[in-house]
């Protein structure tokens, strides 16, 4: 049984251990896969130990060893134990780890009975308690601390180009720059990117505007996402979209210290009855060490087709809201939650109508993509897997100075 036990634990651990530490995505993974090696071919050894200790009797340590062995086993299998109880899905790994953790503790105590010779015992209890906090404080730093280190948020900048009239002089174009710059120590798989532009109408009061009229222009910032200006003679109208495109391929990445750069041209008549463009600019990122993002992201359906939509897509869609909608399997950080949490995909939906657009991302099990997710769960998923969502704008153009040049 004790055999069974260390044999069990051996295969399991060096499992593991190999795939973290040639695949992980972090360093304290890395250390992570190679503890759970070194301690794989400790309870190796052990098992090894306890056959000469019963039966040969050739080495007068075999029973110190092999009680290192069935230690080594007790503590790694009680902490994966509580990692797979945590964050596991899976019920097959912690009631493996629990019943190898419980065989742990038994062959722990069959041996230390059988009156093993321990020689200097100061020090291999001082050797034993170094490594176990070792690899309790790896442990934690790897599921507990790191998670939830304070990280830095790429930034997104829009630069605006001089506007150029057509030959005609009917039309005009405004050059806009978008910027991602990866300022942050880690990655980023880029899920999605918008660039939208809204028009204005802001014509003048010719006397000043009311108090109630301020009133009711503060309360449509509870109604709109735009947040137009309290304005003694401005009257600022709904915005409507101008143009709308992604500015960044899906499933690409930037890397730590990187920057990206593209430019996207907007075009309006001249005699557009707008006063004002705003330029808006989002991206939706996940951290590179935090999940592996398997390619390529597919384009699956879209609102107004005959597809399978969710339900909360197809009631927005009535409101004016069409949405594409892109999905790509993710994978874990690390070999423990690869294995013991059940397969989940990222979906990505690019939303756009008449006031707007926007790209908004969830990683869901699969099967369960369509399911809205509560807000404790929503936050847990961005914390795991490194969700950011970038927004830039609005970037105002007035066009005064282009509509006198007709």
């Amino acid at each position: 049984m004790i055999l069974l036990v260390l044999l069990m634990t051996t295969l399991l651990l060096a499992r593991f251990g190999r795939e973290d530490f040639v695949q992980a995505l972090t360093f304290p993974g890395r250390i992570t896969g190679a503890v759970l090696l070194a301690v794989s071919f400790t309870t190796l050894v052990g098992a090894a130990a306890v056959l000469d200790h019963w039966v040969r009797h050739s080495f007068p340590y075999s029973g110190l060893v092999a009680l290192i062995g069935a230690f080594a086993a007790l503590l790694t299998n009680a902490m994966l134990l509580a990692e797979t109880v945590k964050d596991g899905e899976s019920t097959v790994y912690p009631v493996l780890f629990g019943a190898l953790a419980a065989g742990s503790a038994w062959a722990a105590f069959v041996v230390w009975r059988t009156s093993v010779t321990i020689p200097a015992p100061k020090r291999v209890a001082a050797a034993v308690i170094v490594s176990s906090v070792i690899a309790i404080g790896n442990f934690g730093y790897q599921n507990l601390y790191q998670p939830y280190r304070r990280e830095t948020r790429p930034l997104i900048t829009l630069s605006l180009g001089k506007a150029v009239l057509s030959k005609d002089r009917k039309a005009f174009a405004v050059p806009i720059d978008i910027t991602l710059q990866n300022q942050a120590d880690v990655g980023f798989y880029v899920l999605g990117t918008e660039f939208h532009a809204m028009g204005q109408r802001v014509p003048l009061s010719q006397k000043d505007r009311l108090r109630q009229q301020w009133r009711a222009d503060a309360l449509q910032w509870t109604k709109s996402s735009e947040v137009n200006p309290l304005s003694r003679r401005e009257i600022h109208q709904p915005g409507e979209l101008v143009e709308a495109q992604p500015w960044m391929p899906y499933g690409q990445w930037i890397e730590s210290s990187d920057t990206f750069a593209t430019r996207v041209v907007v075009q309006l008549p001249t005699d557009t009855p707008y006063d004002q463009v705003s330029f808006y600019a989002t991206a939706s990122l996940a951290r590179k060490d935090r999940l592996v993002l398997e390619p390529p992201i597919q384009f699956m359906t879209y609102s107004w087709g005959g597809g399978k939509v969710p339900g909360w897509v197809k009631k927005q869609e009535q409101t004016g809201l069409d949405t594409l909608i892109y999905r790509a399997r993710v994978h874990e950080n690390n070999a423990i939650d690869e294995h013991t949490r059940d397969p989940r995909n990222v979906t990505i939906y690019w939303r756009f109508g008449a006031h707007g657009s926007i790209v908004q991302t969830s990683i869901a099990r699969k099967g369960e993509e369509d399911r809205i997710a509560p807000a404790a769960e929503t936050r847990e998923l961005v914390s795991r897997y490194g969700l950011v969502d970038l927004i830039t704008g609005p970037v105002e153009r007035n066009l005064w100075d282009i509509k006198g040049q007709r």
